[in-house]
């Protein structure tokens, strides 16, 4: 019985994990830099249309997650409704995770190639640990993170 579950679990992990392809002259949307210089932040919208768009970092994403009508000349969105599915990279495993169900690191001192943001985890545990070590002010779900907070780790506030 415990063989069926590992390899139940196996698999399911292989059948629903998801890979952020990208190569060297990959760019992200908002801030327009190679995004395989540093994989470790790279995020991911896929549209309700399946085209792919990727992020320097999860603060890119939130940018372009809040205001998507503001993209419309490129690819026609209007709301929340034409994102299918959104990745970011959990900072400890590397590895593509839902930034729906991901929790978020607000106010440490590691900074992504865009500077301040927020650092993104599959588990709460991982996030509080990080936060701890690294000076974070807080561990946030994915809707509690609002443009505000985007607007002030961009400065603009």
């Amino acid at each position: 019985m415990g063989k069926i579950f590992v390899a139940l679990l196996v698999f399911s992990s292989l059948v629903f994990s998801h890979e952020i392809n990208f190569d060297r002259n990959s760019t992200g949307m908002v801030r327009h830099l190679k995004v395989y210089k540093n994989p470790s932040w790279v995020s991911e919208i896929i549209l309700a249309d399946g085209k792919r768009v990727l992020f320097s970092s999860p603060k890119g994403m939130f940018e372009f997650y809040f205001h998507p009508a503001g993209w419309y000349s490129l690819f026609h969105l209007k709301s929340e409704s034409d994102f299918k599915t959104i990745y970011v990279t959990d900072f400890k495993t590397l590895k593509a995770i839902n930034a729906k169900g991901a929790f978020y690191v607000y106010g440490s001192d590691i900074t992504s190639p865009g500077g301040d943001d927020l650092v993104p985890f599959n588990s709460y545990k991982d996030a509080t640990e990080f936060s701890k070590k690294h000076h974070g002010s807080r561990v946030l779900g994915f809707k509690e993170v609002n443009y505000g907070l985007i607007k002030l780790l961009n400065g603009a506030i």
